[in-house]
């Protein structure tokens, strides 16, 4: 994935504070977490994602 492309995930994740998972992006959102951006609640019939201390350092980062 590209940086942009985890940036925008991410804040997508983080306004919604639990972010389900759409069909067709588990993909995606398994490399969030496979990269420790996230954490999956696979508990629930629709998982959900939410960011880690990681993700949230990763959105706060300067990218200028």
């Amino acid at each position: 994935m590209e940086t942009e492309e985890i940036r925008s995930m991410l804040e997508i994740i983080d306004q919604q504070v639990s972010s389900s998972i759409l069909g067709g992006m588990e993909e995606k959102y398994e490399e969030l977490e496979r990269l420790g951006y996230i954490k999956i609640n696979r508990d629930s019939v629709q998982h959900s994602a939410a960011l880690t201390e990681f993700g949230h350092d990763y959105l706060e980062k300067d990218w200028d």
